[in-house]
């Protein structure tokens, strides 16, 4: 216990952690133990979601993410209500773990059943007076300068007019695009936090609500409408990052997640889009590059000990607007890239088509050759089968020149420089440049 109580009073949480764990196995459902421990666990959770994303990138951690340090809170602060339940730090601590769970309203329950014990406590009341000031947050400033008439119809989390409105079974209503963008980082509503089981596939417009704003503001929501379209498809929107190598399209890979912060990341996105960009500290620079590429989580293994296992498809470009830190982790403000694609009928185009054609045929002899090469190794006959089913059609020029350089093994700037080119042309040159100097090339 007082080894413990150093290393908790010195912000080695993790050490205290450990110290509290051995003295509640000698001394079982100890109120004492049992409460230190909790606060460690609430403490080291909070140090985790704080922790800048540069000192991670620099010193990576292993071990549990925030989200479960406050469920290990959670259970350490139930037992102690029950031998405890006259004293106030249980309740503190219950409210505490269930803040750190973003359980708002069960939060505040808790801290109201702890002025019922005691209702003098200002500790308490401090906790209220803070947990009031998250909610308030929370649910964001409405009064914007915007008609009092068409509040009630803003999105809570943009501040604009509904566009293409979902109503959410707890009775909420936002922007689809909105609520899909919130949902990235957790399954809850934005507003009362309850979970929501439902996705993209699953959820549809409210009709009513959408033909109501459309008769009652024709003018806002044609505005909104053309902001709207301005920013889909290839415009501005957000994505979690995990930091680690230069990844371009059509890749195929393993990942493994040990780090508590990704831990966190990987359960979020797994509750929402299942994507996230993968992108790489710039040597030169010692910052993020400014460009990435989107991947998709296509499998997820969770791991008895925390850790997840997954398998990764990569699949668009991306350019970092700016960037910042989100519980330990970076999140960042990214535009969609594409090629400057020449127009169909023109000579150009033509060119580039036969170029891409040309291309692939020349693949498809080095592939035949090398599977010849292979015919006894199993292994690398698999990778080559892998690979050639990624092929994209020769009728997409910029996909088809990504696939071909993920047949070399290329240093990372090569990679990034390739994100970086807008002329696919240039890529496919690059890409068979790269092929003929390179005959190893990921059968090594």
């Amino acid at each position: 216990m007082r080894a413990g109580n150093l290393a908790f009073r010195g912000g080695r949480y993790e050490e205290a952690i450990n110290c509290y764990s051995r003295a509640n196995s000698i001394k079982p459902c100890d109120p004492v133990i049992l409460g230190n421990r909790s606060a460690a666990y609430i403490r080291f959770g909070k140090y985790l979601m704080q922790r800048p994303a540069s000192s991670s990138e620099n010193r990576p951690l292993n071990g549990l993410d925030p989200t479960t340090h406050a469920e290990l809170a959670l259970k350490d602060a139930e037992k102690l209500i029950s031998l405890r339940s006259n004293a106030v730090k249980p309740y503190m601590l219950k409210a505490g773990a269930l803040i750190l769970l973003e359980k708002y309203e069960v939060a505040r329950d808790v801290i109201l059943s702890g002025l019922q014990v005691d209702p003098f406590s200002n500790s308490l009341r401090i906790s209220l007076q803070k947990l009031e000031s998250i909610q308030g947050s929370l649910m964001g400033r409405r009064n914007h300068g915007r008609p009092e008439r068409s509040d009630e119809f803003d999105c809570t989390l943009c501040l604009k007019l509904l566009y293409e409105p979902i109503t959410t079974p707890c009775g909420h209503s936002f922007c689809q695009s909105c609520l899909f963008q919130s949902m990235d980082r957790g399954n809850k509503c934005p507003l009362c936090r309850t979970v929501l089981f439902i996705g993209p596939r699953s959820c549809f417009i409210s009709v009513t609500l959408n033909n109501i704003i459309q008769k009652n503001f024709p003018v806002e929501y044609a505005e909104r409408k053309s902001e709207h379209e301005s920013l889909t498809s290839f415009g501005v929107d957000l994505m979690p990052l995990f930091v680690m190598d230069v990844v371009i399209p059509c890749q195929r890979f393993p990942l493994h997640i040990f780090e508590p912060r990704y831990r966190l990341m990987v359960r979020r996105i797994m509750e929402g889009s299942h994507r996230m960009g993968m992108v790489i500290v710039d040597p030169t620079t010692g910052s993020l590059a400014d460009f990435g590429c989107e991947v998709e989580i296509t499998e997820c293994e969770p791991l008895p000990d925390g850790r997840f296992y997954l398998e990764i498809e990569s699949r668009r470009r991306f350019r970092i607007i700016r960037s910042w830190d989100q519980d330990g982790y970076r999140v960042a403000e990214i535009e969609w890239v594409q090629d400057i694609i020449p127009p169909e009928g023109t000579i150009e185009r033509e060119e580039l088509l036969e170029l891409t054609s040309n291309a692939a045929e020349h693949t498809r002899s080095w592939i035949r050759s090398a599977k010849d090469a292979a015919q006894y190794d199993q292994r690398k006959l698999e990778k080559l089968h892998n690979l050639e089913s990624m092929m994209p059609s020769v009728r997409d020029p910029e996909g088809f020149s990504f696939w071909l350089a993920t047949l070399s093994s290329l240093r990372p700037q090569d990679r990034l420089e390739l994100l970086r080119i807008r002329d696919t042309k240039e890529r496919i040159k690059r890409g068979l440049i790269f092929l003929k100097t390179d005959q190893g090339c990921r059968m090594q």
